[in-house]
């Protein structure tokens, strides 16, 4: 009977050993799966990032002022042209008194006022009051003040005053016939040429 049975069923005992088998394998498929997992994250160590700036070196700037160049001036000065004025010689007779006791300067002061055009009379000498003068000064009549004013110039501006009665020359007023500018000659300009007459 026995060997009946194990004839019959034989398969029975080569499955048991593998259902155990699967039963083992089960068991620790499940203990592995319900093991709790534990998940590290990686750690990453980032080192610091210093930026730096980038460094300009700029090279000193230097301004040099242009350089003008001015042009030498040349400045022509035109010669100076001197102008001589025309003596006022005409409008009254010129008589010279010596009053300044130098022979002959009355007579010479005469010679020099008729080369330059005046129209004079005999020289004569002076008297009374005006008999010696240190300056000389010149009388005027009436009508004859152009001239006599251009006397005086020529003879560095002296006074020039109203003819007086009587006239103080040798023979008085009745010696002037047709005078009318009497020049009373002092020490001061006796003998000499008068100043306004050196450049004509």
């Amino acid at each position: 009977m026995y060997n009946r049975m194990f004839r019959q069923r034989p398969y029975r005992l080569v499955l048991l050993p593998t259902v155990v088998a699967a039963l083992l394998a089960a068991g620790c498929a499940s203990r592995s799966l319900s093991a709790p997992t534990t998940t590290v994250a990686a750690s990453t160590t980032v080192a610091p990032t210093t930026t730096v700036a980038p460094t300009t070196t700029v090279a000193p700037t230097t301004t040099v002022a242009p350089t003008t160049t001015v042009a030498p001036t040349t400045t022509t000065i035109p010669p100076t042209t001197t102008t001589t004025l025309a003596l006022v010689t005409e409008g009254a007779v010129v008589m010279v008194a010596n009053a300044s006791a130098v022979t002959g300067a009355a007579a010479t002061l005469t010679e020099q006022l008729a080369a330059v055009k005046f129209t004079t009379a005999k020289a004569t000498n002076a008297a009374g009051i005006d008999e010696s003068l240190e300056v000389s000064k010149i009388y005027v009549k009436p009508g004859g003040e152009a001239v006599a004013n251009q006397l005086a110039e020529l003879m560095g501006t002296v006074v020039v005053a109203a003819m007086p009665t009587p006239a103080w020359i040798t023979g008085g007023t009745a010696a002037l016939g047709e005078v009318t500018v009497l020049v009373m000659l002092g020490k001061d300009l006796a003998g000499k040429q008068l100043p306004g007459l050196k450049d004509r």
